[in-house]
C-alpha cells in the first residue's frame, strides 16, 4: 500500500499489527519539505485510527533514516504568498506573524508524534539529522546503527534555540543537549551509547532486522492496554519534562529564525543564494571547522 506522494511509502501487515511508514526520498537522503511531512502525518492519522494496529514502524530508504527538513529553500517552509493570498516579494523575508504561524503548525507535528496513541519503532540508520533527529529521538523504541552521524547541524546558521528544546533536556540530558546545540556537532552514535538514550545500537548490517524483532514483540502486547499506557506516559512526561514545550518550541524557533549576522558570522541563507546549497554547506563546514589541539 503506497501513500498519495511517492516519497513516503505506507505498509499496513494486519496480522502482525504493525505499519511501516518509509521516508523515500534517497537522493536527498530522506529529507522532507512541508508536503512530504503532511504525507506522513496523514499516514500516522491512518494508524491511530485503525483498531487492528498496535505499532507503526518508522524507517528512511537508502539506508539513510532522515537528514531532516529540505534546506534547499529554507524560507519556502513559509509559504510562496504572504497573508491574504498577496505575493510575499521575492527577496521579502518572512514576517513574525507568519513564522509563529507556520511554525506553531509544523510543531503540532512533532507534539503529535510525541504523543502518538501506538507504539513508535525507530529503524536509524546512516543519518538523523535536524528534524530526523527529532523523529528518532520520539520514538517510543529506536534501533540505531554505530556509525550513524546524528545531531543538530542547522544550529549553525539558525541558532541553538531550535528544535523540541525540552524533548533534547529531557532525552539526551543537559549536558549532551548543550553541546550538540551550541556546538552544532555531528556525533556518531556508537560514541554516546553508553548514554542508553537508544533502545539498541547495533551495527549497521542488523538495524532492519533488530527494528522488526522490537515491532513484533511490541505488537504482542494488549492494544488497549498499550492506547492507555501511551497516554499515562504522556501524562507523566507532560508533568514531568514537557511543561510549555508546545509554546516554547515553536515561538524560540520562529524568533530564532530572523537572525542578524555580524560581521565574520556565517549565513548560510546569503551564501546558498550566492554559490548554491551544495557549496554552502561546504563553507559551513569550513567555517565551522575548528582543529583540535594536540594532546600531550
Amino acid at each position: 500500500m503506497t501513500a498519495t506522494d511517492h516519497r513516503v511509502l505506507f505498509e499496513v501487515d494486519h496480522e502482525k499489527r504493525i505499519a511501516t511508514i518509509t521516508l523515500n526520498n534517497p537522493e536527498q537522503r530522506n529529507s522532507y519539505d512541508a508536503a512530504m511531512r503532511e504525507e506522513v502525518a496523514r499516514c500516522l492519522d491512518r494508524v491511530a485510527e485503525d483498531d487492528d494496529l498496535t505499532v507503526v514502524l518508522l524507517r528512511g530508504a537508502g539506508g539513510v533514516f532522515s537528514t531532516g527538513a529540505d534546506m534547499n529553500n529554507a524560507y519556502g517552509w513559509y509559504g510562496e504568498d504572504g497573508e491574504a493570498g498577496r505575493e510575499r516579494p521575492s527577496k521579502s523575508r518572512p514576517s513574525q506573524r507568519r513564522r509563529l504561524t507556520v511554525d506553531r503548525k509544523s510543531f503540532g507535528f512533532y507534539h503529535n508524534l510525541l504523543g502518538f496513541p501506538k507504539v513508535t519503532v525507530g529503524e536509524i540508520s546512516g543519518y538523523a539529522l535536524g528534524g530526523g533527529f527529532e523523529i528518532a529521538l520520539m520514538t517510543d523504541i529506536s534501533v540505531i546503527a554505530r556509525n550513524t552521524k546524528v545531531g543538530m547541524p542547522a544550529t549553525r546558521f539558525l541558532g541553538p534555540a531550535l528544535g523540541s528544546l525540552h524533548m533534547f533536556f529531557h532525552r539526551l540530558g543537559p549536558v549532551l543537549a548543550r553541546r550538540l546545540l551550541l556546538t552544532g556537532d555531528i556525533v556518531e552514535a556508537g560514541s554516546i551509547e553508553h548514554l542508553g538514550i537508544f533502545t539498541e545500537t547495533c551495527d549497521s548490517t542488523q538495524v532492519g532486522a533488530r527494528a522488526r524483532y522490537w515491532a513484533e514483540k511490541a505488537a504482542k502486547m494488549p492494544a488497549d492496554g498499550v492506547v492507555i499506557a501511551k497516554e499515562a506516559f504522556r501524562l507523566v512526561e507532560q508533568s514531568q519534562a514537557y511543561q510549555g514545550e508546545e509554546v516554547a518550541s515553536y515561538l524560540f524557533h520562529a524568533f530564532g529564525t530572523n537572525l542578524q549576522f555580524a560581521p565574520g558570522e556565517f549565513n548560510f541563507v546569503k551564501t546558498r543564494a550566492q554559490y548554491g546549497t551544495k557549496e554552502a554547506f561546504r563553507l559551513r563546514d569550513e567555517h565551522f571547522d575548528v582543529p583540535e589541539p594536540p594532546s600531550s
